[in-house]
């Protein structure tokens, strides 16, 4: 966003006009988050932040609020972490409190996390890339911390699949297999359907800091697909993935569904004012298009609707 409003000002040097965000973008920061007696990990981060601009100024002082900016994100990021969403928070407070002009600061980060796991089958050691997502918004009420992640996985059209199980219904019949062995034939090896790679988003934002494990959060988004993928794979382990996809096949809105029950299993905890942003996004195989669904839901009423 730029810091200013070239056509108002040139026209009407006296005229200000208050914006909702000024600030910067693509401001990169190594951040180290604890692991107990372990090693840190080591992230490359990139942040955005902005803070509010009143219409009784006309500009935020970019070049000396840069400076500010980053000294705030270079003390933020010299020490270890144990929550990213709090580096965001820590950072927006410091923010709110350097502009005594502004009312809020935001500041996001978005940085990848490589994480170690084995294959489904043959249980080969591999790398899993996660996209980390977290946020912060200060004002005089409080500070809003957002934590989550876009994860890769698989998706298996039902349609599709639908369609070639009745294609297998048939030519087992005209082959003069019976009903009984069709039905668990067809429940053993589920039929093909077209597959497609599957991005999943989610986020959770609570007053304070999400009380949730990063690492929990990944599973729920990884699981909420049809089937999980590897960046290894070896033969028995593609056809673990495959099987699992096609045993599960989801629609786009599936996912989300999926993303949903997940959350409120695993972080029942959250309060009914926590917000639960979810987004499925698929990479079709066999169109030009790409199918999308998401919900952006505050935790009660996700309780009470899957209660229901």
């Amino acid at each position: 966003m730029s810091h200013q409003l070239p056509d108002v000002q040139a026209s009407s040097p006296d005229v200000t006009v208050g914006l909702s965000q000024v600030g910067v973008t693509g401001v990169e920061k190594l951040v180290k988050l604890a692991r107990g007696d372990q090693r840190p990990i080591v992230l490359m981060a990139e942040f955005e932040v902005f803070v509010d601009l009143p219409s009784g100024r006309k500009g935020i002082d970019m070049s000396r609020n840069l400076a500010t900016i980053d000294e705030i994100l270079e003390e933020i990021t010299r020490e270890e972490a144990y929550r990213v969403e709090d580096v965001c928070g820590d950072a927006a407070e410091r923010l709110l409190e350097k502009h005594d002009y502004t009312t809020t600061a935001e500041v996001s980060m978005t940085a990848k996390l490589v994480t170690r796991e084995d294959t489904p089958a043959s249980r080969i050691e591999t790398q899993s890339t996660s996209r980390i997502i977290a946020s912060a918004t200060a004002t005089e009420a409080g500070t809003r911390e957002e934590i989550g992640a876009e994860v890769t996985g698989m998706t298996v059209c039902p349609c599709s699949q639908g369609m070639s199980e009745s294609r297998a219904r048939d030519k087992l019949a005209a082959l003069g297999v019976d009903e009984e062995t069709t039905e668990e034939f067809l429940q053993a090896v589920p039929q093909p359907g077209h597959s497609q790679r599957g991005h999943a988003t989610l986020t959770v934002t609570t007053d304070g800091h999400p009380d949730l494990d990063l690492r929990d959060l990944i599973d729920v988004a990884r699981d909420s697909m049809s089937a999980r993928i590897y960046n290894m794979a070896k033969r028995p382990d593609e056809d673990h993935m495959t099987y699992e996809a096609h045993a599960d096949a989801k629609f786009v809105e599936d996912c989300v569904r999926a993303l949903a029950e997940g959350t409120v299993e695993e972080f029942d905890h959250l309060p009914d004012e926590a917000v639960i942003r979810m987004k499925q996004s698929n990479d079709e195989s066999i169109h030009q298009h790409n199918a999308h669904a998401e919900r952006e839901v505050r935790m009660g009423d996700l309780r009470r609707e899957l209660d229901r």
